[in-house]
């Protein structure tokens, strides 16, 4: 029984899994990503790498994958998830919402990038539909890192993250014809062409239908009775079932099993059990990916880059400068900002991940000789790790990107020079409330707020209200601060109310000062720096739905009104002496 277990399909299965479960929870606490830590280590462990030097170490053995065969199912598995993921995350209502983009944007940077690097290749000495397939390979971006470096700096709600997915949405898109492509290619280049295509087509259009057909009538009963279980073994079970068989229908009528699955997500993505199978493959999820660009990695062939440095240099250089600048070109074409069109050239420049997928089929396929596909794929893993850099990069220039906005005329205004006046800190709905108290009243006041865009819009409507940081000394004084008798702050960014509440009091410990709290603990917070009464929002909210109560039941309105002021009395109080308790404790 132990003759025949394989050791060596153990041992490499256990690098792979040494990889996801060591090497990349070590490369994550240093802020490095994932995604380029099993690419690394892919073309460092893989039969390129140190697995070229085992007859001179033999204890590279345990280190290193042998026999890319041992582990070519989990590649193959990783490349089917991959494209039933991407299928999964679409959908008809996320295609319609960002319509423009998608196919406007996204369509012309496929078409225009296909258009120019096929016509380098083909200039290379690359047959036309080799070049195409190059051409179409290199022209998709990674839809991996570029969503990660955007997830994880959280800027894919930014110009430039939306820009960015509407791009990576269309390319995913664009899989679809490009795999079918490859599969039209390979069903026979010697006879006729055009009958070939055509009965490939053919082929392809009715395994698709089939698969769309079977699918739409079985998805939806099949997971309805799975669900009914409530095992989530089971259920697993009929998401790999309907991955893996429609990939082998896709398989037996000549197209790749990638494509199957990519159709399948697609399919799934429309049923109700969308979430339901997302938070189910969510724990596996990355580690499939992660399995997927180890392989990926193992095709990266180091000593390419010493064979010819200066052309896979040159290459590197060239595929980004030339889909930066088209998509550069373009996004400024759909009105996008110089900061964002130049942050989604950089992020989508570089080649991705279905490279590896397209030009590896192809290969396989023998469509690509051996030599242009190392060299193609290896130009494409060092643009795949460079986009961290790149996103660095975009970021740092974007400030120098920005037109200088010319300061409206309204922002330059001072404030009117006044005597025993309140200054209003905040001109937004509840300071406009209080100015109009003010008003009523006959209290003389000066209203200022950091907002550029509100403060220029209010006094187009003739409000009086000025522009300023109200924690800058100076503007203080232009408000009239050594002369005012009180100070309101209304605003609710309370790190900044803490600035300018001690700002106040280093210009005037006497002057009164009521400012807006969010809740009790913010109250006895800001009664610790010297603010003179804080008004919790919770609390006076309270208090007006027990003075509506009350009148609304029958009590006479000064009774109420006289209960609500002792009430609002004695929270004050007891904050205040929570606030000095506290602060000698301190």
């Amino acid at each position: 029984m132990a003759e025949a277990i394989n050791v060596l399909a153990y041992s490499d299965a256990l690098v792979v899994l040494g990889t996801a479960g060591i090497v990349v929870p070590l490369l994550r606490r240093f802020g490095l990503s994932p995604v380029l830590g099993y690419l690394g280590a892919g073309a460092l462990l893989g039969p390129l790498g140190l697995g070229s030097f085992l007859e001179e170490m033999p204890v590279l053995y345990w280190f290193t994958v042998i026999d890319v065969k041992n582990i070519a199912g989990i590649a193959d598995l990783g490349i089917v998830f991959l494209l039933f993921l991407i299928g999964l995350e679409l959908s008809f209502e996320r295609l319609m919402a960002m319509r423009r983009l998608v196919f406007g944007l996204g369509g012309l940077q496929i078409a225009l990038s296909i258009a120019v690097l096929s016509a380098i290749a083909a200039a290379a000495g690359q047959t036309a539909p080799v070049a195409i397939l190059l051409g179409a390979s290199l022209a998709l971006s990674s839809t991996a890192i570029v969503l990660e470096v955007l997830s994880k700096e959280e800027r894919l709600s930014s110009s430039a993250g939306r820009a960015s997915f509407s791009i990576l949405l269309a390319q995913d898109l664009a899989v679809v014809p490009v795999l079918m492509f490859i599969s039209v290619l390979s069903v026979n280049t010697e006879g006729a062409v055009i009958s070939s295509i055509a009965y490939a087509l053919g082929q392809a259009a009715i395994a698709v239908a089939v698969i769309i057909i079977i699918g739409r009538a079985l998805l939806r009963p099949l997971f309805r009775l799975v669900g009914g279980t409530r095992s989530q073994e089971l259920f697993i079970a009929a998401i790999l079932f309907v991955i893996i068989s429609t990939g082998v229908v896709a398989s037996l009528a000549g197209l790749s099993m990638a494509l199957g699955a990519f159709v399948a997500g697609l399919l799934l993505a429309e049923t109700e059990y969308r979430r339901a199978i997302q938070a189910t493959i969510e724990p596996f999820k990355g580690l499939l990916l992660g399995i997927f660009f180890f392989t990926v990695g193992m095709a990266i062939d180091v000593r390419e880059i010493a064979r010819e440095p200066f052309w896979l240099f040159t290459a590197v250089i060239g595929l980004i400068a030339i889909k930066s600048t088209l998509i550069i070109g373009l996004s400024r074409l759909f009105k996008l900002s110089w900061p964002a069109a130049v942050e989604t050239g950089l992020l989508l420049g570089p080649g991705g991940e279905f490279a590896f997928v397209g030009i590896g089929l192809a290969a396989a396929l023998g469509l690509v000789s051996s030599e242009v596909s190392k060299f193609v794929l290896t130009v494409t893993s060092l643009t795949m790790m460079l986009i961290p850099l790149l996103s660095i990069v975009a970021r740092r220039a974007a400030p120098l990107l920005k037109k200088p906005k010319e300061l409206d005329p309204v922002l330059a205004m001072l404030p009117v020079p006044q005597q025993k006046h309140a200054i209003v800190i905040g001109y937004g709905r509840v300071g406009k409330v209080v100015a109009a108290s003010l008003k009523l009243h006959g209290v003389p006041y000066t209203a200022a707020d950091h907002d550029a865009r509100s403060v220029a819009k209010d006094r187009r409507n003739a409000h009086e209200v000025y522009f300023g940081d109200a924690s800058n000394p100076a503007f203080l004084e232009a408000c009239g601060l050594m002369e005012a008798t009180g100070v309101i702050l209304t605003i609710n960014a309370y790190p900044v109310v803490d600035d300018i509440v001690s700002q106040i009091r280093q210009m005037r410990p006497d002057i009164l000062i009521v400012s807006r709290a969010r809740d009790a603990g913010h109250a006895r917070h800001l009664y610790s720096l010297g603010v003179s009464n804080a008004v919790p929002e919770t609390i006076e909210a309270s208090l007006q739905l027990s003075e509506a109560a009350l009148t609304g039941l029958g009590i006479p309105i000064g009774l109420v009104i006289a209960s609500v002021h002792e009430q609002r009395d004695a929270f004050r109080k007891e904050l205040q002496q929570n606030a000095q308790q506290a602060g000698r404790r301190q």
